[in-house]
């Protein structure tokens, strides 16, 4: 068992591997939560120290835009950070998403926006750039985190209680009272005694621990293009009394939506050129060649005239959207990712969170909001260890749950809370993904006209359970649970 009354003295260091939304909504979150426990509890004294290891030489977001739900959105506003929100989100006027048909623009179904919270708290549809760009100013401002740069993660090694290498422990038990070195490509390391890894869907830090078939990308068959237009250009003539609409048809689906307080549309279009198994959906020359050799990657672009072949049926609202494209649109391969059964190791000294963990297809725009849900469970959970174990080593009574008593139960209460939701959010996203596509297992034996009463009824309730769910609420009754078996047994 690694309690603090076994470490050494100095502040409880804190790594995280990955500057991006993820990672620095995680660094807030910690901060926040250690000064509110520790603020209530005065015999805790040692204190923590959070360190932000990005590999790019300045912390900046590539792509275009990000949903941000009601679910996510509640938790920036509980860190203070709700009026930042407010001020970069567009609006999307009652509607998440109106779906629609291609070739005429009617309507299939309209899904509502989730109803604006107390407080003003609603859904964020942001620019990636500006959220980091909050995230960093807050962090800056409260002196949240040491934030370095141009420090690529090459891996990471389990020390032990006397500082000894006793190598990297892949079957993650760790030595009690160890600490982790981390290794970067310039040469340089450093240590902490948890390391977070923030790294995404190519996380080092997870490669280096899980080994296992499950760590690996499956492909999906689709692409995406990516970009950004001004609103100004298409509020004359615009047929639609709202931003967000997604135009369906048979395996692909363009979708709008408003960002930067309604004054940029953010564009993703989807082609499915693969069904399950590698069936071509497209023979036409060189098509499938030229799907091989699209990266995994959001720096990827192609020539606006791809764009313009794959959508060319779709309607008029579509081709202009187009029109005003960047001649170099992004243009990525979308890879599906197994789930992994496993969020921590080393005896809880390393610990995953967001795409690391469980990197998802992006059909439902909740990836960044899953994300900020594990950087705020992890902030809560390692403050109660903290200021659980503080108490202990003064021979104080906690009245925190045992599930706190170590790292490793510390990061297996996190696991057991975060997983089974991210994964089944995971899971929906590639259902929402072969809905849009018309191309579930029913749709695929249907025409196009007899597919859309079927998406129709699909999506109905569809975000709901993304939506609802207040995560605090789950930590409490999830902690809490076990609090009262306990009393009922004494």
């Amino acid at each position: 068992m690694s309690n603090l009354q076994e470490e050494s003295s100095g502040p409880f260091r804190v790594a995280i591997i990955g500057g991006g939304i993820g990672g620095l909504f995680c660094a807030l979150s910690i901060h926040h939560h250690y000064q509110s426990s520790s603020s209530s509890s005065p015999h805790v004294k040692r204190g923590i120290q959070i360190d932000v290891y990005e590999q790019a030489p300045q912390y900046r977001e590539i792509g275009a835009g990000v949903g941000m739900g009601i679910n996510a959105a509640r938790l920036v506003h509980r860190l203070g950070l709700g009026p930042g929100l407010i001020q970069i989100a567009g609006q999307r006027q009652g509607t998440w998403f109106t779906f629609r048909r291609h070739d005429d623009s009617g309507e299939v179904v309209v899904i509502p926006d989730a109803d604006p919270e107390p407080g003003d708290v609603r859904q964020a549809p942001c620019a990636r750039s500006d959220l980091l760009e909050l995230f960093l100013g807050a962090i800056r401002e409260r002196g949240a985190a040491t934030l370095h740069t141009e420090k690529a993660c090459t891996g990471v090694t389990v020390l032990g209680g006397d500082g000894e290498n006793n190598g990297v422990d892949v079957d993650g038990e760790g030595k009690g009272g160890g600490k982790v070195q981390l290794r970067f490509r310039d040469g340089t390391s450093a240590t902490a005694d948890v390391v977070v890894g923030c790294d995404g869907v190519h996380s080092v830090v997870r490669d280096q621990f899980v080994t296992d078939a499950n760590n690996k990308s499956v492909e999906s068959g689709t692409i995406a293009y990516r970009g950004i237009v001004p609103i100004s250009a298409l509020e004359r003539d615009w047929p639609f009394d709202h931003w967000s609409n997604i135009w369906v048809a048979k395996h692909k689906h363009f979708l709008a939506y408003p960002i930067t307080r309604n004054t940029k549309l953010n564009v993703v279009a989807f082609v499915t050129k693969r069904l399950g198994g590698g069936i071509p959906i497209n023979d036409r020359e060189g098509e499938q060649n030229k799907y091989k050799n699209i990266r995994e990657s959001w720096s990827s672009l192609c020539d606006l005239s791809e764009v313009v072949a794959d959508f060319a049926e779709f309607d008029e609202p579509v081709q202009r959207i187009i029109s005003l494209m960047d001649e170099r649109p992004g243009r990525w391969r979308i890879n599906d990712h197994e789930p992994l059964g496993r969020w921590h190791f080393a005896g809880g000294r390393v610990v995953l969170v967001g795409d690391a963990a469980h990197a998802m297809l992006p059909h439902m725009g909740a990836g960044a909001g899953q994300s900020v849900e594990d950087g705020w469970i992890l902030g809560r959970a390692l403050a109660e260890y903290l200021c659980s174990s503080s108490s202990k080593t003064e021979n104080r009574s906690s009245s925190s749950s045992t599930k706190f008593q170590s790292l490793e139960s510390t990061m297996q209460f996190y696991q057991d809370l975060r997983l089974p939701r991210a994964q089944r959010v995971q899971a929906a996203s590639r259902v929402s993904g072969n809905l849009y596509e018309l191309q579930t297992e029913e749709m695929n034996a249907l025409s196009y006209e007899d597919s859309l009463p079927v998406l129709g009824e699909a999506m109905l309730q569809r975000m709901k359970f993304v939506w609802s769910e207040d995560i605090d609420d789950s930590y409490d009754r999830m902690r809490d649970g076990e609090q009262q078996q306990q009393q009922q047994q004494q």
